[in-house]
């Protein structure tokens, strides 16, 4: 596979071995005590390291960086050939080299007329296709014209599958809640049986519709599960009901027939998607079910606005590469090991279980394009919660434990109910907890507030506890509002981050061989039951 492929394989380039690599590394060591509070010292710091795009401001002020920082950082971008590699993607050029696939999620979201060949043949077409099919289907079951097989419309959606096939679409609707219709929407993952069956206590078989994804149709958890639902479904129903009640996302039509499923009501997946960056496939049906076509089709145009983005700025003004190359900084020169994603929104509850298998199964990958064992570090660990939550629950390690832990925080201008109060509270912490990291609190920062608090006799007990080093890094992504638009742009940024961290490692970001070993023992276990 990997000879066949040779010729359209992205560039294997050890980053280690680059001159930007070791002027990174002698910067490092001249500048690694550097420290925020004396960088904010100039008083433009904040407007100096600003991007913005649109409705999207990203401050990376915040940071233990300098001006030389970022461009010895794009000197690195520029040596590995990262502009090669993402012309490669976006071209449909064989980047997921060790499986023989394009990957070609933005072209799913793309409403450019240019050609994007797969095997000699445009994909466009095909794709446009599927959106009218899915916006066909959606209006159909939105509007009460599609009937359940007593003639009831359709009042609740299960979307059945796992990994990709649910995290996406779960993350996506729970976002856009605001958004969402008349349809109740759940989801159905974990083959364990405990899952499934708190979720059928909340079904009527009359008016639930049940959207199977499964590429191939064989994936344990999701077949298991829709079975079981569909043998629920036939205690009040008979097999000739199936087809009201029961839709695919899936490629073989073989099995999704002897499932019972009419052959009208599979939607297509492509190979040249990969699981983890479906959701703007028809994997994403439960997402335009729950809240509309015109959402989800606004969902799509706000991530192509990011893919342009990325495709065509400068490096230096890029946000997803200036994000990925401040993990780069702190992952391989600072030894930090783990990044926080915290959302300053509810709604997004779910964006950092989605992001932990997007980035982690991307890029946790311990052998280059070479096949060789890789001596520096890769992957991140990726984890976080929703502000303000997390303020009473892990930041106190962020904020004074040993480990240093760049942030990002996530935030928007406004509310969508519009409680000004509640919002204003929100964002006064979402600024003060980057604040606070970034600065701490000094000594006799302390020592004065213990003084004019009465506790002077406590001063000699209680300063070492109370005081914040600071000095620990944070990312500003700021929207002005959570709108299908603004959400799509801020996952395909978090898309682009990732490939552009796998070109920058020299590892093959887009395949995932280390999810097979756990599910073959599984299935020998299984067996030997």
């Amino acid at each position: 596979m990997l000879q066949k492929n040779k010729k359209m394989a992205l560039k294997n380039i050890n980053p280690t071995t680059t001159n930007a690599w070791q002027k990174l590394t002698d910067h490092f060591n001249e500048n690694k005590d550097i420290n925020i509070k004396d960088l904010y010292k100039n008083e433009s710091r904040q407007k100096d390291f600003s991007l913005e795009f649109g409705d999207l401001l990203v401050d990376i002020s915040k940071n233990r960086i300098t001006r030389e920082t970022i461009s010895l950082l794009v000197e690195l971008a520029k040596e590995v050939d990262l502009k090669d590699a993402i012309e490669k993607q976006f071209s449909g050029e064989v980047i997921n080299v060790t499986e023989g696939r394009e990957v070609l999620h933005t072209a799913l979201r793309s409403n450019s007329d240019e050609p994007v060949l797969v095997e000699g043949k445009n994909i466009k077409p095909q794709i446009q296709s599927a959106l009218r099919k899915i916006r066909s289907f959606s209006n159909k079951v939105i509007s009460g014209k599609w009937k359940g097989y007593t003639g009831k419309s359709i009042t609740d959606i299960v979307n059945i599958g796992i990994g990709g096939s649910d995290l996406g679409p779960d993350m996506i609707v729970e976002s856009l809640q605001f958004y969402k219709n008349q349809l109740t929407s759940h989801f159905v993952s974990n083959v364990d049986g405990d899952h499934v069956s708190e979720i059928m206590k909340k079904l009527n078989p009359e008016t639930t519709l049940f959207v199977i994804v499964s590429k191939t149709f064989t994936t344990q958890e999701t077949i298991t599960n829709a079975e079981t639902l569909k043998n629920w479904f036939l205690k009040s129903a008979t097999i000739f009901d199936i087809p009201k009640h029961f839709v695919a996302v899936s490629t073989n039509l073989e099995a999704v027939d002897s499932f019972g499923i009419d052959k009208a009501n599979v939607f297509p997946m492509w190979n040249w998607v990969g699981g983890r960056f479906s959701l703007w496939s028809a994997v994403g049906l439960s997402i335009s079910l729950s809240v509309g076509f015109e959402n989800y089709r606004a969902l799509l145009d706000g991530a192509e606005e990011m893919d342009l983005h990325y495709r065509n700025t400068d490096f230096n003004e890029n946000i997803p590469v200036i994000l990925a190359l401040l993990s780069i900084w702190y992952n391989n020169f600072y030894e930090a090991e783990t990044e926080a994603v915290l959302p300053y929104s509810q709604y997004l509850k779910k964006l950092p279980d989605y992001l932990q298998q997007a980035i982690m199964e991307s890029n946790g990958k311990g052998v280059d394009r070479n096949g060789d064992k890789i001596e520096y570090q890769t992957g991140t660990i990726v984890w976080g919660s929703t502000g303000t939550n997390m303020q009473h629950a892990f930041m106190q390690l962020v904020h004074q434990g040993t480990k240093l832990i760049p942030a990002d925080f996530i935030g928007y201008k406004e509310s969508l109910y519009g409680l000004s109060d509640h919002h204003k509270k929100l964002m006064a912490n979402y600024y003060g907890q980057m604040d606070a990291l970034a600065f701490g609190k000094s000594k006799e920062e302390v020592h004065l507030e213990l003084k004019f608090s009465g506790d002077t006799d406590k001063i000699a007990s209680l300063l070492p506890f109370k005081v914040f080093e600071g000095n620990r890094p944070s990312n500003a992504i700021l929207f002005d509002k959570l709108t299908p638009r603004s959400l799509g742009k801020l996952v395909a940024m978090y898309e682009h981050k990732i490939y552009t961290q796998g070109i920058l490692w020299n590892i093959y970001s887009y395949d995932q061989f280390g999810v097979e070993l756990g599910k073959e023992l599984a299935k020998k276990l299984l067996k030997a039951q």
